[in-house]
């Protein structure tokens, strides 16, 4: 690993570090990405999910972000696991928390028109 990785990885060592991106950050390519990707995985392995998902979301890392999703759903934190989901491009298990909120926000809006109504 040369110096870059190297100062790359140290910004991942505090929890606070976030960089926040829609893709890879710039400069993140290569062999960094892999370093990286692999801190993710030992984060998420030591149970630090907030930082492999902090790491994750840098370098667009699909499957860490998937699996980040998939502990945030066991947490029932439904909207988080379908950001990660949707920033995973994984719609087979996006679409399933679309369809719930769509029917959530459907009754709540047929609540309100019976209360309206009355």
């Amino acid at each position: 690993m040369d110096f870059m990785d190297k100062k790359i990885l140290e910004k991942f060592d505090d929890k606070n570090a976030f960089i926040k991106v829609t893709s890879s950050a710039p400069g993140v390519e290569g062999s960094s990405k892999a370093a990286l990707n692999r801190k993710g995985n030992q984060k998420f392995n030591e149970g630090d999910i907030e930082a492999a998902r902090r790491i994750f979301m840098t370098t667009n890392y699909s499957d860490g972000l998937s699996r980040v999703g998939d502990n945030y759903s066991s947490k029932a934190r439904p909207l988080e696991a379908l950001r990660m989901f949707w920033m995973a491009h994984d719609r087979k298990k996006a679409d399933p928390l679309i369809e719930r909120v769509a029917w959530l926000l459907q009754d709540i809006m047929n609540e309100k028109q019976e209360v309206k109504n009355e």
